[in-house]
């Protein structure tokens, strides 16, 4: 049991579990524009965000060489070992696709290593959110097309738009979590408005995302009803979000949205 729950912190803390929920972003995009699986698009995916991820937590422990405990060099071989492996699938990809890696791993650095006396992007009021969105739609959305030498037209930045929307509202439920951990300077939107006023905005980010799904050149009856559940799960998190609940509750449940999402879409895919 020991053994398990040491592994289960590693497969958290390390990056593991938020890989898996970025992967199955790029998948979904796959699916919706009837790619085939794309292994260096996977693969960059994956032990890119690994490596990104770990890099923006860990970075200045690293960099102050302080004392490093199992965990922290458990972390440190995990992250050389998905940079390793992601830097050969980058040299995989098309030359677009790695232009657009290059751009948004410039942001994650930007991110995570101070660039001012006020530190990082990550400590500039309000900025964080955006970042973090920008980032997540542009590796499951805009890389995976760009690989297979897709044009971005109508319904890739349509999804793009939905991705980002969606990547907000898992952070505002984040924000909510953290609300009595977070420095006052960071500004956070329940910082801002509050939580019930969070919580409204985020239930009408999600009907926003649901109707943007009507603007597609083809409107897939099987997303449309994937999307209802996407909503009513998302939404569910959003109403019992509140700064008394257990990491956790973001950093397994609320990060397994993207996971649960294409398991959805496959299970129904399957049925039909």
């Amino acid at each position: 049991m020991k053994v398990a729950k040491q592994l289960f912190y590693i497969y958290i803390h390390g990056s593991l579990h938020v890989a898996v929920a970025v992967l199955s972003l790029v998948l979904m995009t796959n699916y919706m524009f009837h790619n085939p699986f794309d292994a260096p698009m996977a693969g960059f995916a994956f032990f890119g965000t690994v490596f990104g991820y770990n890099f923006i937590k860990y970075e200045s422990r690293f960099r102050k060489k302080r004392p490093l405990n199992n965990f922290h060099k458990a972390v440190l071989s995990l992250s050389l070992f998905s940079l390793g492996i992601g830097a050969w699938c980058f040299f995989m990809l098309s030359v677009k696709a790695q232009i657009a890696a290059l751009i948004l791993f410039l942001f994650a650095v930007l991110y995570a290593v101070p660039v001012s006396a006020k530190g990082n992007l990550r400590n500039f009021a309000g900025i964080k959110i955006y970042i973090v969105a920008l980032c997540w739609a542009g590796v499951t959305t805009l890389m995976p097309l760009l690989n297979t030498g897709l044009e971005l037209g109508h319904d890739a930045w349509l999804k793009f738009c939905q991705r980002f929307l969606l990547v907000i509202i898992l952070i505002l439920i984040f924000e909510i979590i953290d609300l009595s951990v977070d420095d006052p300077a960071l500004k956070t939107v329940p910082q801002k408005i509050g939580v019930k006023n969070t919580r409204l905005l985020n239930m009408g980010l999600l009907a926003v995302f649901y109707f943007l799904e009507f603007l597609k050149t083809f409107v897939d009856p099987a997303q449309l009803l994937v999307n209802v559940f996407l909503i009513l799960m998302v939404g569910l998190f959003t109403i019992f979000a509140n700064p008394e609940r257990p990491k956790y509750y973001t950093l397994f449940w609320v990060e397994s949205v993207p996971i649960i999402w294409l398991g959805l879409l496959l299970l129904l895919d399957r049925v039909y």
